[in-house]
């Protein structure tokens, strides 16, 4: 590891670190169904989320109930899966390294089916629109649920909202979530599946503070630790991290 030179006075630093296992695991599933969704339409003409997306008119009518899991793999271009895998990065690896990778996979899923639940409910609604018949797709659902957890954790962590403000975590998911119920209420049609995000939000919220057990202490009490010791080392090797010492929130999102 290279010493900061004298003239040096501070390091910068971008992101979470490596990514965990169970965050390993879902950014590859998540990349080889969109390559393989992208070879199957260009070879036999059939499109995957007409398939696997959540459409509530297949899953009540027709008991697909396999499409509230299988949608959340899907995604509708390059940006759309790349924006919600930097987000599952960005916001997820703190919390695996926290909790385990047992329990943020299990948190995971139950904000990504419980948004998709959200969505039939919504569908069935006077604001429902097309959304009763057009299939949803996106990892979105969940990573809204990661991120709500993140800022329950981590409320004054600076996220840069358009990537230029500065905003603690907690007003970040404020904010997100009245721009998603806004949207949602205006019901215009934007093609964007608002009330899985706020369904994201929401079960994100009930399952840690009472739907679903919460990450056993153990687990937070080994992070800590595992934390006391990354940082034992960095002083006894010289690594520096960016910003300052005593600056809990010195991470750049």
């Amino acid at each position: 590891m290279r010493r900061p030179s004298a003239t040096s006075t501070f390091a910068y630093s971008f992101g979470p670190g490596p990514l965990t296992p169970a965050i390993k695991a879902i950014v590859y599933a998540n990349v080889a169904v969109f390559l393989a969704d992208w070879i199957i339409a260009r070879a036999v003409g059939i499109s995957l989320p007409d398939v696997f997306g959540l459409r509530p008119v297949a899953v009540v009518q027709g008991l697909q109930v396999w499409q509230v899991a299988t949608y959340m793999f899907l995604h509708g271009g390059v940006f759309h899966i790349l924006f919600n895998m930097l987000a599952l990065w960005m916001f997820g690896v703190e919390l695996e390294r926290m909790w385990g990778s047992r329990f943020f996979t299990r948190f995971y899923f139950v904000c990504g089916i419980g948004a998709g639940i959200v969505q039939i409910v919504a569908s069935l609604t006077p604001y429902g629109g097309s959304s009763w018949v057009v299939p949803t797709v996106g990892a979105s659902g969940a990573v809204y649920g990661v991120l709500l957890a993140y800022a329950m954790y981590f409320p004054n962590r600076p996220i840069y909202l358009y990537f230029v403000f500065p905003v603690p975590a907690k007003y970040f998911v404020m904010i997100m979530g009245a721009i998603a119920f806004l949207a949602a209420a205006d019901g215009s049609g934007s093609g964007v599946a608002h009330m899985a995000h706020l369904g994201g939000l929401l079960v994100a919220y009930l399952y840690l503070k009472g739907g679903g057990r919460t990450p056993h202490l153990l687990s937070e009490i080994r992070y800590k630790y595992l934390k006391w010791r990354i940082n034992r080392m960095r002083r006894r090797f010289d690594v520096y991290s960016g910003g300052r010492a005593n600056d809990i929130d010195r991470r750049v999102h």
